[in-house]
């Protein structure tokens, strides 16, 4: 049994409609708590929301039967919280039991009336409910409520900026020799877990064969780094040997799992670590692979064959030429934002680049908002026919060509309405720059599923928090009509 949110209040429970925040504080809760609670007190939107929730959240689960679950409306709370505070869930599971605001927010009575608490696992589970698709519709309605919200020439025409940034993930720098390290590091404590299980010996020195594995990586790393007091012959009989002890570890690891298979007790969730083990041994040996080839064949191995990462591998090494920054490991997404700080849309660049997603990403922004007039990106999704396409889309595309332009193109750059909207694209690092405080300077979620839904999340709540700006601003506002209407 899942409820949307519970409507009949207890004896000590907080509505939510008066949960207050404070209107001169510049913390990102009280701003995305404003946006939430307009989102919950305004029947439409509200509506509009806790359908699409219970529309797309385990929609065959029985309303009315069985165990109760986490309501819909404290699954969205706590998931915008999360990228709104920056935290992991450790974090959240703390905030989500003390912090008072966000409790209220969540409907549970003060303390003096008792103490719901949640449990770590329940927060990630009901979570990781939400996925990228849903989150995205979800936001398109705060979004257009945002635009219906602003008065007069403002919400007739939209000015949208376009621009890329790095989300990093949460790995080590990547090197043949550390990956293989992971690899043999997992396949040896997934065979324990597997063994203990079944109940059978042989891996009561897990832990000490990993350390022992460590020490002859050490060893490698010190030849590698040593100069040039350590010869190519010493370098090359040092990998030799850490591929010999790795091959050893994998034969032992193949073994105890043949014999496992052949236990009675062996059953489906047996077979399930068992994948994760054989997956492990692959990449493994795929890393002892590319150590031959660039070490001891002394072969330039083509980038699209690196891997940098075991465990998150989509990861894309990305070198931008910023000023600092050598660089960054994940995936480049592009956000499209438009003149009042709302984020339209975005595309997450798992195999393309900002040139490539131009015109999807645009066309798609098009149809969702046609009050769309104008697009300014930067020379990096600029291409002959990107152009094209673009001056079909909306009235005024501005995108600076990469190279010399024409005397045409150079009339077009030089026009004031170019000028204009031009200088006014930086504003887009602006949104960028939010972003990264709602979570998005690295994600810390697992698997490409969760890399969507934390980039997902931190859109969400950063149009959250833009949605309770415009409101306190209009609060404000409506207060010193007021006092100058009590003054004449």
């Amino acid at each position: 049994m899942r409820k949307t949110y519970d409507s009949q209040y207890s004896f000590g429970d907080v509505d939510i409609r008066k949960v207050k925040t404070n209107p001169k504080s510049r913390d990102e809760i009280d701003k995305a708590v404003e946006g939430l609670k307009f989102i919950y007190t305004t029947d439409e939107i509200r509506k509009e929301v806790f359908s699409l929730l219970e529309r797309e959240i385990q929609p065959n689960v029985s309303k009315k039967t069985g165990r109760r679950g986490m309501d819909l409306w404290k699954i969205l709370v706590l998931g915008v919280m999360k990228q709104t505070c920056s935290c992991d869930y450790d974090q959240l599971h703390h905030k989500a039991n003390n912090n008072l605001m966000i409790r209220q927010l969540l409907g549970h009575p003060r303390e003096e009336w008792g103490e719901y608490i949640y449990e770590y696992q329940t927060i990630v589970d009901n979570i990781t409910l939400l996925m990228p698709e849903l989150i995205d519709k979800v936001n398109e309605i705060v979004v257009n409520t945002g635009h219906k919200l602003l008065g007069g020439k403002k919400k007739e025409e939209l000015r949208a900026s376009i621009d890329s940034f790095v989300v990093e993930t949460d790995i080590h720098f990547p090197s043949d020799i550390s990956l293989l390290n992971d690899c043999i590091r997992k396949s040896i404590s997934l065979t324990k877990k597997l063994s203990e299980q079944l109940g059978k010996p042989g891996w009561r020195q897990s832990t000490y064969l990993i350390k022992s594995f460590k020490t002859d990586l050490r060893k490698v790393q010190k030849v590698k780094h040593s100069g040039k007091s350590a010869t190519e012959e010493k370098k090359k009989a040092a990998h030799k040997e850490l591929i010999k002890r790795a091959c050893e570890f994998f034969d032992k690891v193949k073994a105890s799992l043949s014999n496992l298979r052949k236990d009675a007790m062996f059953g489906l969730m047996h077979e399930i670590i068992a994948g994760e083990i054989e997956t492990f041994i692959n990449k493994g040996e795929k890393q002892i692979e590319l150590i031959t080839r660039r070490v001891l064949n002394e072969e330039v191995i083509p980038h699209q064959e690196k891997i940098f990462s075991v465990f998150e591998e989509y990861t894309r090494w990305i070198s931008k030429g910023k000023a600092g920054v050598f660089v960054e490991f994940g995936l480049p997404v592009s956000i499209i934002k438009d003149q009042h700080g709302f984020i339209l849309d975005y595309e997450i660049m798992e195999q393309s680049n900002d040139v490539d997603v131009a015109v999807p990403l645009t066309t798609r922004a098009k149809d969702k908002y046609p009050a769309i007039k104008s697009f300014s990106m930067d020379k990096g999704y600029w291409s002959p026919v990107n152009r094209k396409i673009m001056g079909e889309i909306v009235e005024m595309p501005v995108m600076p060509k990469k190279g010399r332009p024409n005397k045409a193109e150079q009339a077009e750059e030089g026009s004031e309405t170019f000028k204009k909207l031009r200088r006014q694209h930086s504003s887009v690092e602006s949104s960028i720059n939010g972003l990264d405080h709602t979570g998005l300077d690295k994600c810390y979620d697992h698997g490409i599923t969760g890399f969507k839904r934390c980039i997902a999340l931190s859109i969400l709540s950063r149009n959250i928090h833009t949605l309770g700006k415009l409101i306190r601003e209009k609060q404000e506002k409506q207060k010193k009509r007021k006092r100058y209407q009590k003054a004449a």
